[in-house]
């Protein structure tokens, strides 16, 4: 195992906002920059590409201000470009200190985009280091397509190296700007620059083309990389960058890499970049997905019950997260019981098969059952109000017609005694309300509560099949709130559901002689 610390490069707010759709307000870039330096600690970010516009420099300025009051302002770059000095002015504009400075690291590059010889190009790199200097920027130095260049032209790239290597540039950021590299490919071109070139920094940009960012990333560093470069999220052009979290996770865990980031917060800054980006975590990413530490087969509950039997060294509470343990119908008595005790629920054995066969029922109807659906499948089976469930809901039909008001039958037995009626209405829970209230006003001449609010409440992601939660709040005639709650697949019968448990609960009031709850 390596013991040696490498440096994180996190570029989210210049590779990262290069993704499709992508860009940051300035008091989101410092948002950002802020949970990425105070926070998450990464060594260095890359906030801005220079001269992109006047609201990119006045994110640049306010980053520049937070870190040096913060004392790390070294650790804020700025990519540029060999300009002849015109970003490196723009950096200066904004109190940035070091400069990443875009040069070719492919002959192809050189010769077809520039249209220069190598010399040439490397002429006009010693100027702008030079006025860089001069204006007290360090540099880093970026060598576009050097995977190509390796594969191609390693002469060239020699040649490049051999040619800035002795002109004060801090580190060499080597990239596999189009993701073409495997992770043995890395590794060869790594040690070969390490070895012809000993005393040089070299950073590794990888690209995720391929899905193999994280590998390639793996094997620069075991390969002589002293640097990285990561985005959150793994946002990035084209299909993105290495994610910070996963990197951070194979390195600690894979090498025994020591880096400064700090896992607890790792979650927390995915979550903040997933909302100003406005591009969502797939489910399953490593470490930040919704589902990573989710188990959702029975057998795994059971075996982490036993002996921690399916966990490994990712352990959910190093990246600030918990483990959690899916209803539905997979998941078996083991999961429900894992459920049960973390909301504080004692269930007797013959309670807990009930429960799971709820579960297993609704699993059927939908993918997912969530914890905070729990407590209500409990009381919903256990019945604890079953001897005062006075008011039993026997039938009722709703209907929605193009260019027809809904329109609701209700059959309903209160003591035993049945009753019926039918309403139409504004909607088809408006329709099945205003029935009830013809029997409860016209039939039986007593008081009906006023809905006051309606909430429904689904799992994030706006599934069509998510498990619905209606809360709805009653106001009574002397000035009391009720609330009451079901769920279903059905929104409008999980409506029925909460109004036919309000109705259990002001009965008794009725039949003390309170004719006005």
């Amino acid at each position: 195992m390596t013991e040696r610390k490498i440096e994180i490069m996190d570029s989210t707010l210049r590779d990262g906002e290069q993704t499709n759709g992508v860009s940051f307000l300035p008091h989101e870039k410092l948002s950002i920059a802020r949970l990425l330096l105070r926070d998450v600690k990464v060594d260095r970010i890359e906030v801005a590409s220079a001269r992109v516009s006047e609201g990119e420099k006045d994110a640049v300025k306010m980053i520049c201000r937070y870190a040096n009051q913060l004392g790390c302002l070294d650790s804020v770059e700025v990519l540029g470009f060999v300009d002849g000095g015109k970003s490196i002015d723009w950096i200066c504009e904004c109190g940035g200190r070091i400069i990443n400075l875009l040069t070719k690291g492919s002959k192809n590059h050189c010769v077809h985009q520039l249209n220069k010889t190598p010399d040439e190009h490397i002429a006009d790199i010693v100027e702008n280091v030079r006025m860089a200097k001069d204006k007290g920027l360090s540099v880093n130095i970026y060598l576009e397509d050097w995977s190509n260049g390796m594969i191609d032209s390693p002469e060239y790239v020699y040649h490049m190296i051999e040619s800035l290597q002795d002109i004060g540039i801090c580190r060499f950021m080597l990239p596999d700007t189009l993701g073409i590299l495997t992770p043995k490919q890395t590794a060869v071109f790594f040690k070969d620059m390490v070895s012809r070139f000993p005393n040089t920094h070299f950073d590794f940009h990888s690209h995720n083309d391929y899905d193999l960012a994280v590998g390639n990333t793996l094997s620069a560093v075991t390969s002589g990389a002293r640097g990285v470069h990561v985005t959150v999220n793994g946002l990035g052009e084209r299909c993105g960058n290495a994610p910070l979290a996963s990197v951070q996770a194979v390195l600690h865990d894979q090498c025994g890499i020591e880096t400064s980031v700090e896992e607890s917060m790792l979650n927390e800054v995915s979550k903040v970049v997933e909302g100003y980006s406005g591009v969502v975590v797939a489910p399953n990413q490593p470490i930040v997905g919704e589902n990573v530490f989710t188990q959702v087969a029975g057998v795994h509950a059971d075996g982490d019950n036993k002996h921690n039997l399916y966990c490994n060294a990712l352990v959910p509470e190093r990246f600030g997260r918990k483990r959690e343990y899916a209803l539905g119908k997979n998941s078996g008595k083991a999961n429900i019981e894992k459920n049960l005790k973390e909301l504080g629920l004692e269930l007797t054995p013959e309670q807990t098969r009930k429960v799971t066969r709820r579960i297993t029922e609704l699993g059927d109807r939908k993918a997912l059952v969530t914890q905070e659906d729990l407590p209500f499948i409990v009381a919903d089976v256990l019945k604890h109000s079953a001897p005062e469930d006075r008011v039993r809901l026997k039938g009722y039909m709703v209907s929605l017609s193009y260019g027809l008001k809904p329109h609701a039958c209700v059959k309903i037995d209160i003591d035993g005694k049945r009753y019926e009626a039918d309403s139409s209405g504004d909607g088809q829970y408006d329709a099945f309300v205003k029935a009830l209230r013809n029997i409860y006003k016209e039939v039986l001449g007593r008081t009906f509560p006023m809905l006051e609010n309606y909430a429904v409440s689904i799992p994030p992601g706006g599934r069509t099949d998510a498990l619905v939660q209606t809360q709805i709040t009653w106001r009574m005639k002397d000035g009391r709130v009720l609330r009451t709650r079901a769920l279903d697949a059905d929104q409008t019968e999980a409506a029925i559901k909460a109004t036919i448990k309000m109705l259990n609960q002001i009965e008794p009031e009725y039949h003390k002689g309170n004719l006005d709850v």
